[in-house]
């Protein structure tokens, strides 16, 4: 069980914000789709937007910026995120206008958490194990259930 502490409760509205910002970057670029005709190019014109938003912000960043040695090391599945990156935009951008963005987001959620059920369960990639117990369990099924409500209309 977590404790409530002054950093939890920070931490509680900026997660939740991810999930603001994700449902208004799906409406967005689903927008977008319309004037490209396509998903795949409303999700590249959001890249490159993307791209230059962040290397402006590793240009003002007061690190030591990656050198071609340093990227040539990183293991090749760490550079597998930025296709499931591409994968999630792309086919949100297809699939929301057909959903609706309440039962996209029910199907997000759900899946991050099989997912993160699995990564926990077996500590992959890095991560400490942390078993699944009923309490865990539950609560992804609760998930699943709202999405099945969700596709009442």
């Amino acid at each position: 069980m977590m404790k409530i502490s002054s950093q939890l409760l920070l931490l509680l509205p900026l997660a939740m914000g991810i999930g603001i910002a994700m449902t208004f970057q799906t409406a967005i670029n689903s927008q977008l789709r319309e004037y490209l005709h396509s998903p795949i190019q409303a999700a590249l014109l959001s890249f490159l937007i993307g791209t230059i938003v962040l290397a402006i912000f590793v240009f003002f960043q007061a690190v030591p910026k990656p050198t071609l040695h340093s990227l040539s090391v990183i293991p090749w599945y760490l550079w597998l995120g930025r296709c499931l990156g591409v994968y999630a935009i792309s086919i949100s951008i297809f699939t929301a206008p057909k959903l609706g963005f309440l039962t996209l987001s029910g199907l997000i959620i759900f899946g991050q958490m099989i997912m993160s059920m699995l990564l926990d369960h077996f500590g992959l990639l890095g991560i400490e194990k942390t078993p699944v117990n009923w309490q865990r369990l539950l609560g992804g099924v609760v998930i699943f259930l709202g999405v099945l409500l969700t596709l009442q209309r």
